[in-house]
């Protein structure tokens, strides 16, 4: 199919270029709102050109860096490229490149950890400035102007709707099929005008399936036809599945308790593959008719609707594996029915995490003995990717899982530490800690009866003895018993892993 099939509004056909023209229409020091969310649905060739242009600017003397605004994470081709010409000043709200990270890490490139709740209505609040460009993947163009959605939805509506000007990106790879598979909602305003968002099931619309923007705005309408970033998820391995057995152990026990019902609540499930390993633990678990409420759909997720064990899921972006991805391509219609994307104001809205009572499960780096969680940084100070949607609903779900191996480094690190080098989430917001130890469910204890659970059920046995040594000492030692500290030890763990390499 020719790009004019697919941009079906006859006055764009004026406006189709080349990437490398469509990037000479940003300016330096714009800030530029992009597509995509954790791999998916993020523009592929304008980057590209925007980057050789920068790197040309650069060469010639010249200073050009923008600020990047997105959904989530993108890939190589957007964040990679732009960073290697050292093309970025401000990043926002999450990444997860590598060239990316490095930048960040030796204070090269600004960045703005958000929760990702918040950057729509930020955007929209004028508390990052304002937005000059947008660049946005689509898959398809209506005769009415109106804008078919690709394989992430994430923050487009916000940048469409701000910005003064639109490039709009086709990607032809995306199957037309995805069509009708998105749900965008218009309903959204600024205080104090909000009113309530009308969603009471996982599953159910409230919104249309295309993006509006004003036909004035877009001033370039580019052809592509490439892939998202393929995520490559490993196979579950012993650790993963055991924290995954630990999961569905509880929550059958929360059903006989009568706590959930035989269905569960909406599952979320963060980025990765401890996560993507949990969701497939549920594949012969004896749960049945589960529904799905998060931010990307992965592998383990598609699976549970492939084979009926989950009957729909609600996200904002498709990030899947080659293989998985094979399987959603061919079978659209199927999936069409049981999968809506929304935008990630909607997918990750702290009101519609509290309503469905959704059960969250998302990645860590570490916990403290009292419940406290770093899911960002490592040794306190170097940025990982960023707090993504796991604040939106580690403080508004029903159930709140952090999981992580007990281990990392080979075994030099402990995942359980005395005192966290950096809270992301605060021992309010964490009700259940597992890795492939144990669990802990911390809900209704003391700070020191959470430590107890802690230390017993989640650490390493290699570090469960100084782990014990240190609540004791700190009982007897700590000026306050509410939640007695060393203060001149709660970071020597880590200390001692810059000073040598280990914790232990």
């Amino acid at each position: 199919m020719t790009l004019a099939e697919r941009v079906r509004y006859p006055d764009f056909h004026s406006r189709i270029m080349t990437a490398e023209e469509a990037a000479a229409l940003i300016p330096a020091g714009a800030n530029v709102g992009m597509s995509g969310f954790t791999g998916a649905g993020y523009p592929k060739a304008i980057p590209l050109a925007l980057a050789k242009r920068i790197e040309a600017e650069h060469a010639a003397g010249k200073s050009f860096r923008i600020n990047v605004w997105t959904g989530a994470s993108t890939a190589p081709e957007l964040d990679g490229a732009l960073a290697k010409v050292d093309g970025i000043d401000m990043r926002l709200p999450f990444q997860s490149d590598p060239i990316c990270r490095e930048k960040i890490n030796t204070g090269k490139m600004q960045f703005n950890d958000m929760h990702l709740s918040h950057v729509a209505q930020h955007a929209w609040f004028g508390f990052l400035g304002h937005l000059d460009v947008a660049v946005i993947e689509v898959l398809g163009i209506l005769p009415d102007g109106r804008l078919i959605p690709s394989t992430a939805v994430g923050n487009n509506k916000t940048w469409l709707d701000l910005a003064d000007k639109v490039i709009i990106e086709v990607n032809s790879m995306v199957p037309e099929a995805m069509e009708g598979m998105h749900d965008v909602y218009y309903g959204t305003a600024l205080p104090p005008h909000r009113k309530p968002i009308p969603l009471t099931q996982p599953h159910e619309r409230i919104g249309e399936p295309y993006l509006r923007v004003d036909p004035a705005k877009v001033v370039a309408v580019v052809g592509t036809h490439q892939s998202d970033r393929n995520t490559v998820f490993a196979k579950p391995d012993e650790v993963s599945q055991k924290i995954a057995s630990h999961i569905i152990d509880f929550l059958q026990a929360e059903v006989q308790k009568g706590r959930l019902p035989k269905q569960l609540l909406p599952l979320q499930s963060g980025v990765g593959n401890v996560a993507n390993a949990v969701l497939a633990g549920l594949q012969d678990s004896p749960f049945e008719g589960l529904t799905g409420f998060t931010e990307v759909l992965q592998d383990g997720m598609l699976d549970l609707l492939r084979t009926g064990k989950m009957a729909s899921a609600s996200a904002t972006a498709i990030s899947l594996s080659t293989a998985a991805l094979a399987e959603f391509a061919s079978n659209l219609d199927f999936y069409r029915e049981r999968i809506l994307l929304r935008p990630q104001e909607i997918s990750n809205h702290p009101e519609l995490v509290r309503r469905l009572g959704i059960i969250g499960m998302n990645a860590m780096i570490e916990a403290d003995i009292y419940g406290n969680v770093n899911s960002t940084h490592i040794m306190g100070s170097s940025m990982m990717n960023g707090i993504g949607g796991s604040g939106d609903f580690a403080r508004n779900c029903y159930l709140s899982f952090f999981v992580t191996p007990s281990l990392a480094k080979g075994g030099s690190i402990s995942s359980i530490v005395p005192m966290v080098s950096h809270v992301d989430h605060t021992e309010h917001d964490v009700q259940v800690i597992v890795t492939e130890q144990g669990l802990a469910d911390l809900r209704g204890h003391s700070p020191t009866q959470r430590a107890e659970l802690i230390i017993e059920h989640c650490a390493h046995p290699n570090f469960r003895p100084a782990l014990r040594d240190y609540l004791a000492r700190a009982r007897k030692g700590a000026t306050g018993q509410h939640t007695p500290h060393l203060l001149n030890e709660a970071l020597s763990w880590h200390q001692r892993y810059v000073d040598t390499g280990s914790m232990r």
